[in-house]
Formats: structure tokens, sequence, C-alpha cells
């Protein structure tokens, strides 16, 4: 069974965005020829889940091949309905539904990008089998929560840390299988 994974930033007191979806914190981390891992762990994925603001967000900063370089399948979760583009589907039926439907097919792992919405469904499904979590330095004071009030309880284990030159410490975590 293929597993999903989160591979996403936060700031050190747990927000992954401003107020108004403002990611511009993450700029401050920002080194030449540095991806914290990011194309190692892309290279382990052939689908990626994200929600609508995170796909608006890079695709007007980045550019619409960061997700869909047409090797990999592209869920943006959206209440709108809209045209698939390139291997880019923009699905708007039940997000529960999608995962174990993925998680059940053959093929690489799946890789959630955000945002707060998608990953607290998810989590409240039990459904993300990693964490890899990028701490910023940076105490934001409010904006959008990485975690939500309202979900389950859950075991994780540690696998490691990283730590990088400009601050950064990433967390790598796997969920622990309930028996």
């Amino acid at each position: 069974m293929r597993k999903l994974s989160l591979f996403i930033a936060t700031s050190l007191d747990g927000y992954i965005a401003k107020p108004n979806d403002d990611l511009s914190f993450l700029n401050i981390v920002e080194k030449k020829g540095e991806d914290y891992g990011y194309k190692e762990f892309t290279d382990t994925v052939d689908t990626i889940i994200l929600g609508r603001k995170t796909y608006d967000y890079v695709l007007k900063e980045i550019g619409d091949s960061h997700y869909d370089n047409g090797k990999r399948d592209v869920y943006v979760i959206t209440r709108t309905p809209k045209q698939k583009v390139g291997r880019t589907t923009f699905y708007t039926e039940n997000l529960t539904d999608l995962v174990k439907q993925l998680k059940s097919e053959k093929g690489q792992n799946i890789y959630c990008d955000g945002g707060a919405e998608i990953i607290n469904e998810l989590l409240k499904s039990d459904l993300i089998d990693e964490f890899i979590i990028s701490v910023i330095p940076i105490l934001l004071g409010n904006g959008t929560r990485l975690f939500k009030d309202g979900r389950p309880e859950q075991e994780l284990n540690f696998i490691n840390a990283k730590t990088y030159d400009p601050g950064l410490a990433q967390l790598h975590y796997k969920r622990i299988l309930k028996k």
C-alpha cells in the first residue's frame, strides 16, 4: 500500500501562513542551491494532493510546472468544479474516499502539500502516514494553524531531525499504526 506523506513548513509557533494566506515568512530561510530535501522527497512520489489556495499561490509564485511536471498526478481539492488541466484534476468529491482509493492503487507515494483544512481532514481520518515538517525560525503570532483543534490524538514515531544553516529544523515522524 502506498503511503501519504505531509512535507510542509511551519513557523515555530505552528502557523503555515500569515493572515491573508501570506507565505512571505518562508523567504527568511531561502538559500541558493538549498531545497531542504524537497527534490529527494518528491522523487519518491507520483501523486500530489493540495488545497486550492496552496495551488493558486504556487501557480502565481512559481508556475504550473512546479506540481504538474508531466510525471505526477495532481489533485487540487476544491469546491468549484473545473476542467482537468494536463495531469491536474480539480477534485470536488470526498477527500477521504480519494485518498483511500489512491493508497490502494499501485504507484509511488502520495504527497500532501496542504493546506490546513486538507491536512486536518486527513488527520481526522488517520490517513497521514509520514510527517516531514520544516520549522522556520520565526514566531508569527497569528495566521493559519498547521494543526487545528478537534482532531483525534495520534502517536508518532520519531525518525530523525536535521538542522540547516539558516536556522531551519526539519522533523521527520511516522504514524504508529493502530492495532
